[in-house]
């Protein structure tokens, strides 16, 4: 299957069954993203910490900066 669908299917899981903001939905992210082998553990803290530090949702900086790593 394609990366873009792939990253889609997560995406759309996460966003249908997580609730509670960006912070309660990093388990399910991490899940998503760590367990197909996109990113590491050690890439995932860093991006969570990336997204606290940059302004906006953290679920969207997350999502944004796993869709740019996982494709390039």
């Amino acid at each position: 299957m394609n990366i873009y669908l792939q990253l889609i299917w997560a995406y759309l899981k996460i966003g249908l069954f997580g609730f509670g903001g960006g912070y309660a939905m990093l388990s399910l992210i991490q899940k998503e993203v760590v367990d197909p082998g996109w990113v590491s553990n050690n890439t995932f803290t860093d991006i969570v910490a990336i997204s606290q530090m940059t302004p906006g949702p953290i679920g969207i900086n997350s999502a944004t900066y796993i869709g740019y790593v996982v494709t390039n």
